[in-house]
């Protein structure tokens, strides 16, 4: 299943939470889209799992297999197969630029890094999906810099910065200080659910 490019309220609504990487805007009714939308609809335990499966595929742009493989890489760690899922989407270039400030969204903040205007340790990168380690410095292009979307964002961010990345707004910097920890999500998340879903398909 490839990334998801429709429409991103219709997604808000159907998952009945707010996404802050996927989107802005603040859906102005509160049931799901759709005829039935107004309709209150038991869910069974499958249907929490995959709500709360898409709700990462979702906020973070990523694919079907790709989330299928940090899941892999998670459960083969030493750590807590939830919590290492959640950092390891954390740790994501596009996530990290826009946790930053730089961009107002995941999806713009990608577009960032195709459109050559971040430098990670200072070097052009053009991979969204890099993993960014405890050290790792991201800084923008002079072009960068300068367009006006990034501009707004960096003197006010959609989210508040979270503590493992510092900003020094003086140079346009931010460093990531730490790994993330899974407490820092910023969107509620029951990631159990996620694991029992995966557990008995992969």
């Amino acid at each position: 299943m490839a990334r998801y490019t429709g429409p991103r309220l219709k997604i808000v609504r159907a998952l009945g939470i707010e996404l802050p990487g996927l989107t802005r805007k603040t859906p102005n009714r509160d049931y799901g889209p759709g005829q039935h939308g107004m309709k209150q609809k038991r869910k069974s335990g499958f249907g929490i799992q995959l709500m709360e499966k898409q709700k990462l595929r979702y906020n973070y742009g990523v694919s079907e297999r790709q989330i299928q493989r940090l899941f892999r890489e998670a459960k083969n760690s030493r750590e807590q197969t939830g919590n290492k899922l959640l950092e390891l989407l954390e740790r994501r270039l596009d996530n990290v630029v826009f946790r930053a400030g730089f961009a107002p969204t995941t999806v713009a903040a990608r577009q960032l890094v195709s459109h050559r205007h971040v430098r990670l340790n200072g070097k052009p990168v053009t991979i969204a999906s890099i993993r960014v380690r405890s050290g790792d410095t991201i800084t923008l292009s002079e072009k960068g810099r300068k367009i006006p979307m990034v501009v707004e964002c960096t003197g006010e961010p959609s989210l508040s910065r979270p503590e493992w990345i510092a900003f020094d707004e003086a140079q346009a910097t931010a460093t990531v200080t730490r790994l993330p920890d899974a407490n820092e999500v910023p969107f509620p998340i029951e990631v159990q659910h996620v694991v029992e879903y995966y557990a008995v398909r992969l």
